[in-house]
């Protein structure tokens, strides 16, 4: 008998303990991904709210408390509620008093490398926005990343007007980027020479998000301006502790 004849004879091994290390593992293998994300969910949206609220402070300049909300087919409602698809989170900013100093919102779009995350700062009064904080990007050092760290480029944050249009429903003028050196308009974006796409993409951001949200928070203003001394004094021992 050749080896080959006797190999074919050879019984086969039994595959239904494979089978079931295999499974074992596969299961074992999603438990602990699972109790991973359960023990590590409070800690990364502790760090995520630090983060947000760090960040607001800063495009809301004198902000020192902060409120959460949703704007909903019904209006503007706390956050404590519970999101449901199409709602819009943001984030006003009040200063020691309790009055309404600013509105936060995220904003996002597909940069050079990777899509650009930043909370940008809406100022009710002037109808503009006040300033951006980059939350997230993976632009080339360098180059893309100046959207952060270039003077001129931060400078177009300081009154970038989103006024609405007559009717409500969108902006007088949309937000757009324009060449290096060549803005003329309030709504206009001067880019960063070298980095037009990152500039670009910042620009995008913040139209789209102004366009989505504003007409929606603008005539719910009233509703977020002033709060109660109860609310004042939680929102304060809440930071201070």
């Amino acid at each position: 008998m050749s080896v080959v004849e006797e190999q074919m004879q050879q019984p086969a091994a039994p595959a239904g303990p494979m089978v079931r290390t295999l499974v074992g593992v596969a299961m074992l293998s999603g438990l602990l991904v699972v109790l991973t994300f359960h023990f590590t969910k409070p800690y990364i949206d502790e760090n995520q709210r630090r983060a947000i609220e760090a960040a607001l402070f800063q495009v809301v300049p004198g902000a020192v408390t902060r409120r959460d909300f949703l704007v909903t087919e019904k209006g503007v409602v706390p956050a404590t509620e519970k999101k449901q698809p199409g709602d819009t989170l943001f984030y006003a900013g009040y200063d020691d008093k309790g009055k309404l100093l600013g509105i936060a919102a995220n904003a996002r779009a597909q940069g050079y490398a990777n899509l650009i995350h930043l909370l940008y700062g809406y100022d009710p009064v002037c109808q503009c926005i006040r300033g951006i904080k980059v939350l997230k990007l993976a632009e080339t050092p360098g180059l893309g990343d100046k959207i952060i760290t270039d003077p001129a480029f931060v400078a177009n944050f300081e009154a970038l007007d989103v006024t609405l249009a007559e009717d409500g429903k969108t902006l007088a003028n949309e937000i757009v980027t324009v060449k290096h050196g060549s803005k003329q308009n309030q709504w206009e974006i001067d880019a960063i020479s070298g980095a037009t796409i990152s500039s670009k993409a910042v620009g995008k951001a913040l139209n789209e998000s102004a366009k989505a949200l504003l007409p929606m928070l603008v005539p719910n203003i009233e509703a977020i301006e002033t709060r109660s001394e109860e609310q004042v004094t939680g929102d304060r021992l809440k930071v201070k502790g």
